[in-house]
């Protein structure tokens, strides 16, 4: 997706800001025009109107890595990974809660989720539907290939992304307090940790019972 420059740049950054902050419909065109620095009227020749910029915001979210997760790669190409591709996940997660530009984009997509129905249809096609089932297809060929414990895989990928969301709640929470996020930050890669001491499958412990 090409990226806006110049006043569209700062015209969409602004109102991202505000759109997280107090929320779109809380959020005028005036205001957005104020924080820039110039008349409200220059807004529209870049945006058709405050629509136009949710609709961008929207479009961003698609592009990011907060709906991204996997990068396109298809489950045969990840699940050998193991507990690795994991890790990798949830470090995702908790970059994604300090990059800025994406924090913004994730406080923008909860403050909306229950305003907007596009969004919400987005939300859970997207994020929810796409990589739930995604890790739910590695889990399974993880099972077949006996490294993890047999169960109902897509219980199992709901598990594990589950905790992920809420931590990444929990720092952008601080944050907007301003308090320190450092032990929330630990969380992730003691999660994975947990989860996966949980689910796999030691070999040389089931060579030992024989």
């Amino acid at each position: 997706m090409k990226e806006f420059k110049g006043t569209k740049k700062k015209i969409f950054d602004t109102a991202l800001l505000l759109f997280a902050e107090q929320g779109y419909k809380a959020t005028t065109m005036r205001q957005i025009a104020k924080s820039v620095g110039i008349q409200q009227s220059a807004i529209y020749n870049h945006f058709k109107n405050k629509e136009d910029i949710l609709e961008s915001a929207i479009e961003r979210l698609s592009s990011s890595h907060l709906i991204n997760i996997f990068e396109d790669k298809e489950p045969k190409e990840l699940y050998k990974k193991g507990r690795l591709l994991l890790k990798n996940i949830a470090n995702m997660f908790k970059l994604i809660s300090y990059d800025t530009k994406t924090d913004l984009l994730f406080r923008f997509m909860m403050q909306e989720l229950f305003n907007n129905e596009k969004l919400r249809y987005f939300y859970n096609e997207e994020f929810y539907q796409k990589n739930v089932k995604k890790l739910s297809a590695i889990f399974f060929m993880m099972m077949q290939e006996e490294m993890i414990m047999h169960t109902d895989p897509l219980l199992l990928a709901n598990e594990f992304f589950s905790p992920l969301f809420f931590y990444q709640l929990q720092i952008v929470r601080l944050k907007a307090d301003k308090k320190s996020t450092s032990a929330a930050a630990t969380l992730f890669e003691k999660h994975v940790e947990f989860f996966w001491d949980r689910i796999k499958i030691d070999k040389n412990e089931q060579l030992n019972l024989f």
